[in-house]
């Protein structure tokens, strides 16, 4: 819902800092893979109650998440770098809450499951939802480029990396900001259900397209 603010903002900046990141020879899957290996930092300093440490490594890593979209538009955008790119960062999402499961098992692990739960049946309805669209050589912009068809919806990348700060900044109200998320990402996904059973009921030829994107790497808009 707020990736398409936040990209009219950030945007110029990223393309910045990836012009000079290209001339120092550094690639776009460089970037995503320090963005994710930041990510696990993130989640062993969540793990270890080391908040501060998660809380810049979590902000690093979004960052990178950013850059590397960036540095792919200024180089040569590959579909091995964009399905590198939507798969660590599904590991990513994964991996923050699992952190606060370990960290504490009786408060956290509850919560923490509910909100993977949500996070799974999201990122199937996303993922096959870009599959038909792509099957049916759909295509839309609406998020800038990406590496495949994508779909809006309430829970993206930019809400995410607010709930999961808020976690590190609050840890003892996990549980209570995991289940709120978690609802926001079930109405995500029942939405995307919505859509596609509107939207796939016909055949190919008489389909519509709806409000969505796709290109050439993903840039932190999900899930």
């Amino acid at each position: 819902m707020l990736d398409g603010m936040m990209r009219r903002l950030i945007d110029p900046v990223l393309d910045r800092i990836a012009g000079r990141l290209v001339l120092r020879g550094i690639g776009a899957d460089t970037v995503t893979f320090t963005g994710f290996a930041l990510g696990l930092v993130s989640a062993l300093g969540v793990a270890v109650e080391a908040d501060a440490a998660a809380l810049l490594a979590l902000i690093l890593s979004r960052l990178c998440d950013g850059l590397d979209g960036a540095v792919a538009r200024r180089t040569t955008p590959t579909d091995r770098g964009g399905y590198m790119d939507i798969v660590l960062d599904f590991a990513f999402y994964g991996v923050i809450p699992l952190a606060f499961a370990l960290r504490d098992p009786e408060a956290n692990a509850v919560p923490a499951v509910v909100l993977l739960f949500t996070f799974y049946v999201n990122g199937a309805s996303f993922l096959a939802f870009s599959a038909v669209a792509a099957k049916r050589q759909m295509d839309s912009k609406v998020r800038g480029l990406k590496s495949i068809y994508f779909t809006i919806g309430l829970a993206e990348g930019t809400e995410t990396i607010i709930a999961f700060v808020a976690m590190m900044l609050f840890p003892a109200h996990f549980a209570l900001i995991a289940y709120f998320f978690a609802g926001l990402v079930a109405m995500t996904a029942l939405s995307r259900l919505t859509l596609a059973w509107t939207v796939f009921r016909d055949e190919p030829e008489d389909a519509a397209p709806p409000e969505g994107g796709s290109a050439d790497r993903d840039d932190g808009s999900k899930p």
